[in-house]
């Protein structure tokens, strides 16, 4: 691993200290060469725009395949993601935990295990599947949290199951559940190895609360897809954190398609998750048998979009700044002190 600047995080080159990939090594904007030949203006990119940060690897960004719902869709992500020539750093689940057997959780790791992708299962339960009415509502009252003790108590249950059978990433939906989480890896009753990724479903819109999730024990955090490249840059200037982005979101978290911008979003967010979602897509939350077909097909196209981004990548001079496959570390993070 290279040495980190002991203030930001950034990966420094070992022999001169420089910073692996400055932020004036920029990838070029979309068009600029021809619209400057027939005299049209185009913006330049601004320096001081861009992010500092980068994953421990020097990397800027990595994959992630959402809505993997069981052994059957991974399967078909993996083995599209083979044909495509597509590297899945990722594969994240939205069901839940308590969605899969035992069985089918291991076979899921061992799986992710033999291609060093990393598997991120979500905690439960959430308060939009529970009794609460307000959820239900215009307002959506608590949304996704956990409701009382039970809601927190069922999440850690989840937490101790999932990595009991070798899962070492977590989804979570909640404050309280995060820093709940987080105790219990630093007392050592979960894996020390262990990280925790906020969902899109809370993410942050503010650089004080993106900086609030990392203190809370977050590993990674996903943003709304509806962020300006402006807010990517705040964020930026107060936490190093990795970030989770749909560069397509789902119908409902926006149905926001920005793989147009996917080499700047890389170079104001860096480090960066590309995630391949799908709009117009229906829901497959809860998963099961008598959604198996959509899944399927709906897992295999999220892969055709990874290599979507993979091309656009290329095209503007951002591929070569991927992190390494089977690259997961998130580097050192700033936490709140845990008490003893």
């Amino acid at each position: 691993m290279p040495p980190l600047h002991p203030e930001t995080g950034t990966p420094l080159h070992p022999e001169t200290g420089t910073p692996l990939h400055p932020g004036t090594d920029t990838p070029r904007h979309p068009g600029t060469d021809a619209l400057r030949r027939i005299g049209h203006p185009a913006p330049r990119p601004d320096p001081a725009d861009a992010s500092p940060h980068a994953f421990p690897d020097g990397g800027r960004w990595r994959t992630e395949v959402p809505s993997v719902e069981g052994p059957e869709a991974l399967a078909a992500v993996l083995a599209e993601s083979a044909r495509l020539d597509v590297p899945v750093h990722r594969v994240s689940q939205g069901s839940g935990v308590w969605m899969l057997t035992d069985a089918e959780i291991a076979e899921m790791v061992a799986a992710c295990g033999e291609r060093d992708v990393e598997l991120c299962l979500f905690t439960g339960p959430r308060g939009t599947w529970d009794t609460g009415a307000a959820t239900r509502t215009d307002s959506g009252g608590a949304g996704p949290r956990a409701r009382g003790h039970d809601g927190l108590a069922g999440c850690v249950e989840d937490a101790l199951r999932a990595t009991g059978l070798g899962v070492r990433s977590l989804l979570v939906a909640d404050e309280g559940v995060l820093w709940t989480l987080h105790r219990l890896r630093t007392a050592g009753i979960l894996p020390a190895g262990t990280r925790f990724k906020v969902s899109a479903l809370i993410g942050p819109v503010n650089p004080a609360a993106y900086a609030v999730y990392e203190r809370l024990g977050a590993d990674s955090v996903n943003v709304p897809s509806d962020l300006t490249t402006a807010h990517f840059t705040e964020i930026r200037r107060v936490s190093r954190a990795p970030m989770d982005l749909y560069v397509e979101a789902p119908d409902d978290l926006g149905g926001t398609v920005r793989l147009h911008e996917v080499a700047e979003l890389v170079r104001r967010a860096a480090p960066l998750y590309l995630k391949f979602g799908l709009s117009r897509a229906a829901g497959i939350y809860p998963y099961g048998a008598h959604l198996r077909e959509h899944a399927l097909a709906t897992a295999r196209e999220r892969v055709r979009r990874g290599r979507l981004v993979l091309d656009q990548l290329a095209r503007h001079g951002a591929a070569g700044i991927m992190s390494p496959a089977g690259s997961h570390d998130p580097g050192p993070l700033t936490r709140f002190p845990v008490a003893d």
